[in-house]
């Protein structure tokens, strides 16, 4: 017996020797090859990038892997008890491997692996996160191995809420309308658009019974496989001790039901939001913007976007519509089962809320239509006569046929078209029965669209062309355009600059060069008329071109190159003669903040689509604005003027000779080109329309005090948009229709009035001193010691005078000269206007 015993002891203790020396072979053999898990401690994971409009509503999301990193304190209990229920309930007492649930899987396994079964794993939280952050997701005894050290060791060098917190930041959850979540916080938006507070028991253990499988329990597709998932989590939880009878009870009950954002929610805004995209891969690099965190606020108003994105779609549709019909989506469609034709079909890019139709009969009076009103729902309709007006034959250069006379003319049986509802003629006159609708057609022409804040360069709204969905081409900050007669404004500062009133006289008559090739040159007025000697200011209002290449080539072209590289219109201006009718390139986001910077008095600005960024941990790293506000830091506010940060900007041209373009400009929204504009509003405005050679682009650039708007219409592929298609009959009632609604509620605001200006009753077209009684009145903007009588010391003229610091320029309702003439009102105003001076003429009306 003592040698049996003893030979069994040998054994034991060379089998435990044996096993303990593998044991120590294992931890070098594989301790060797391990990653180093102290990168753990430092870990940044990628976070989703968020980009907020200016209301705070969502704009966009940039991310690689779609994650919002909650730190661990702010994780609800709720949640960290349900998964900790579901993946792991030993988490906060095991070292990193858990004996018990091992030795639990084992006995499990032997019994799946006899009857053919998936074998299942035991692997702890932290396990896990090695796998996830560590390791692959290879399945050997080689890389089981390797987690377990690596889990032993984790659990040595971090805490345990550290361990959890990485692991639910970390882990995959699934995916739900195309995008993936990573994380609790970003499942719990993806599921149930809820921050992970708002989350109700059923919800929180619904997302614990994701991390074994997501694809298999989708709440769209895998409902009732959710369900038990979900109720097998609880009822773990309720073991634990986690909750109650009554509370799992209840849980079990409630319907889980994925509940996507809100329409008003978030912000349809696309252009806008590649353009925010592209400056932050720009300044942030794609490793940054895709996986940075930010916080991003857009300079976008919502509300000025909607209205934009309408009224340049309206002014497509517009121009369209006068130049014909050019056909159906498809020819030949079969009709037989019109249903599920339409059924198959997708409605093209920028088709809006138009419907996809298909013409089933025509008769000479009406087309009876099948249309698709959604994905489901389709319908019978017509499309009267009347409705067909406008499509006319396509003919070169623009032009059209005549208007049809028979629908037959226009659609036949198998056209597939676009359409939308009508509920009356044309002419509004007669009503129409139901299931009418009016053929539409995709127009072929695009544009762009800027609006801006012109004392911060903040763009409000951009409008890159008719849809994003069908060219993703931004145009308001890609397209280089000629922009025509808006390029004007600048050839006259120029001059302002140089010794020029808007009174000077320049003549406007025929102006022949040769061009270097031996050829002549002969510029003409839109109108091909001339009109001799005319004042500045006329010649800005009715755009007349010849007056501005004599004015160009009187003060040099030197200095028209430098004025455009000055206001960022172009840095590369050639210094011909032709570019001071705007033959140059621009693009509206340049002209745009060109514009903003003669209505803020002359001060540089800088455009932005970003007013600020804040990395993962809330810390500013960029603003737009850096200016300082040493007396904005206060406890309390005391009353008074609120504090303002100073502007220290430079100057890119001096605020008087800034005003005078501005109210030149405004004459030109009152009595020139746009006066569609100033007969619509009433409330001070200013603008340039621009027509480019052969009317390739059409322009219109303008603003109020407060708002700038630049646009333009063209073909991608440039050519002509018809001979009598102008900046003016196009561009100009968009920014009509533009500034009608985004200005709606907002009282007029004149425009402000440097100090020093002396303003200076003219005749604007003669720019001499006006007469009393005279009809072309006005008052006229000069640097002291230029205006008209300034060299006579005996001039009596009694409205010479300072317009008083503060004071500013509004049309006046039934002034002398047809309501055009201004008079001086203070910017409260809270008092009224200057009273005219004692020697003034009483038939003035006032003004003054």
């Amino acid at each position: 017996m003592r040698t049996w015993f003893i030979a069994i002891l040998s054994v034991l203790l060379i089998a435990t020797v044996g096993a303990l020396g593998g044991f120590v072979w294992v931890l070098r053999h594989y301790g060797d090859q391990l990653p180093d898990h102290g990168q753990l401690a430092e870990y940044r994971p990628p976070i989703v990038t968020r980009v907020h409009a200016g209301d705070g509503r969502l704009l966009a999301e940039l991310a690689a892997e779609k994650r919002v990193f909650v730190p661990i304190t702010l994780i609800p209990a709720q949640v960290k008890q349900a998964f900790i229920s579901a993946e792991d309930k030993n988490f906060y007492t095991h070292p990193g491997i858990d004996a018990v649930g091992l030795g639990r899987a084992m006995v499990q396994n032997l019994g799946y692996y006899l009857s053919g079964r998936r074998l299942i794993g035991a692997s702890t939280i932290t396990q896990q996160v090695t796998r996830s952050f560590l390791l692959t997701n290879e399945r050997s005894i080689d890389r089981k191995i390797k987690e377990m050290i690596l889990s032993i060791r984790i659990e040595q060098a971090l805490t345990k809420d550290h361990i959890l917190e990485l692991y639910l930041n970390e882990i995959y959850l699934g995916s739900s309308g195309g995008s993936g979540a990573y994380g609790v916080a970003a499942a719990a938006l993806m599921y149930f658009n809820k921050s992970l507070d708002q989350l109700t028991l059923s919800e929180a253990a619904f997302l614990a019974a994701l991390p074994k499988a997501p694809s298999n329990y989708n709440l769209s597709t895998q409902a009732e496989r959710a369900r038990i998932r979900r109720d097998y989590v609880i009822d773990r939880m309720l073991e634990d001790g986690f909750v109650t009878v009554e509370e799992a009870a209840k849980a079990r009950d409630e319907v889980l039901t994925v509940r996507r954002r809100e329409a008003d929610e978030t912000v349809k805004a696309e252009y806008f939001a590649e353009e925010v995209r592209r400056e932050l891969v720009a300044r942030y690099g794609e490793e940054g913007a895709y996986r940075g965190g930010y916080m991003v606020r857009a300079s976008l108003d919502p509300r000025l976007q909607e209205i934009a994105d309408r009224t340049f779609r309206t002014g497509l549709i517009r121009y369209d519509r006068r130049h014909g019909w050019r056909g159906p989506l498809e020819k030949a469609v079969p009709v037989n089962e019109w249903q599920k034709i339409l059924a198959t079909r997708t409605p093209p890019g920028g088709a809006g809320g138009w419907s996809l139709a298909l013409v089933l009969k025509v008769t000479d009076t009406a087309a009876e239509i099948g249309v698709r009103e959604n994905r489901t729902e389709t319908k019978p309709g017509k499309i009267p006569l009347s409705e067909l007006g406008w499509a006319r034959p396509v003919l070169p250069e623009q032009k059209v046929g005549a208007p049809p006379k028979k629908v037959s003319d226009v659609l036949t049986v198998g056209d597939l078209i676009l359409v939308e509802p009508v509920t009356a003629t044309p002419d509004g006159k007669t009503k129409y029965p139901a299931e009418t609708y009016g053929l539409r057609q995709l127009p072929d022409v695009s544009g762009g669209m800027v609006v801006m804040d012109p004392h911060t360069g903040r763009v409000l709204a951009l409008v890159g062309g008719l849809s994003f969905e069908q060219s993703q081409f931004n145009r308001a900050t890609q397209a280089k355009r000629q922009p025509g007669s808006s390029f004007k404004p600048f050839v006259y500062m120029a001059a302002l600059e140089n010794g020029y009133t808007p009174a000077s006289i320049v003549l406007d008559a025929p102006f022949v060069m040769d061009d270097g090739s031996g050829k002549k040159w002969r510029p003409e007025n839109y109108t091909e008329k001339f009109y001799g000697p005319s004042s500045l200011r006329l010649g800005i209002e009715q755009s007349r071109n010849l007056m501005t290449i004599r004015l160009a080539s009187a003060i040099g072209m030197e200095k028209v190159v430098d004025i455009a590289g000055r206001f960022g219109i172009t840095d590369t201006l050639p210094p011909l003669l032709s570019m001071s009718l705007g033959a140059g390139e621009s693009t509206p986001l340049k002209m745009a903040a060109a514009y903003a910077m003669i209505a803020n008095g002359g001060k540089k600005l800088v455009p932005t689509v970003i007013d600020r960024v804040q990395d993962r941990y809330g810390a500013t790293v960029f603003k737009h604005d850096p200016r300082a506000c040493e007396t904005c830091a206060v406890e309390a506010y005391a009353g008074g003027l609120p504090p303002y940060p100073a502007d220290n900007r430079p100057q890119v041209i001096d605020a008087a000779t800034a005003f005078q373009m501005t109210s030149m400009l405004e004459g030109v929204v009152q009595r020139g080109t746009g006066g569609s504009i100033g007969a619509a509003l009433k409330r001070p405005l200013a603008g340039k329309t621009g027509t480019s050679n052969d009317s390739f682009d059409n322009w219109f650039v303008g603003y109020s005090p407060d708002l700038v708007v630049a646009a333009y219409i063209g073909f991608d592929q440039p050519r002509t948009l018809g001979k009598a298609e102008t900046g003016g009959g196009n561009m100009a009632p968009i920014f009509r229709d533009f500034m009608k609604e985004a200005l709606d509620g907002v009282p007029p605001i004149p425009f402000r009035v440097p100090p020093g200006l002396r303003m200076v009753r003219v005749n604007r077209e003669t720019g001499k001193l006006a007469s009393v009684g005279d009809s072309k009145a006005i008052f006229e903007a000069f640097k002291p010691g230029t205006e008209p009588g300034a060299d006579d010391p005996d001039n009596p003229d009694p409205l010479l005078g300072d317009l008083p610091q503060g004071y500013s320029l509004v049309p006046v309702p039934g002034s002398e000269g047809g309501g055009a003439d201004p008079a001086a009102v203070p910017p409260t105003g809270e008092t009224p206007p200057l009273p005219l001076p004692p020697q003034a003429p009483a038939n003035l009306g006032g003004i003054y």
